[in-house]
């Protein structure tokens, strides 16, 4: 036991891990050398989530021209005292 050789992994300290390595891995059953341990495969985090498909940047578009008419409206709206004239 005490020749077997080590997990090559990390623990949070930044020291290497004392655990034994499995047979034929290189990480201990803690780190991922257990059988279907880890990630899943294929990367599911790429997948689209629809806030950049061309409608959604369409809509954007058009909500974005609809605020800045409404700023200009207000803008427009908003008079100075001079205006009102004498009180």
């Amino acid at each position: 036991m005490a020749a077997s050789p080590r997990c090559g992994a990390r623990t949070r300290d930044g020291d290497a891990c004392r655990a034994p390595a499995l047979r034929g891995k290189t990480r201990c059953r803690m780190h991922g050398g257990a059988r279907r341990s880890g990630a899943p495969r294929g990367n599911r985090n790429a997948r689209t989530h629809g806030l950049f498909t061309a409608d959604a940047m369409i809509e954007q578009d058009q909500v974005q021209v609809l605020l800045d008419d409404a700023h200009r409206t207000l803008q427009e709206l908003r008079c100075s005292p001079e205006d009102l004239g004498p009180s």
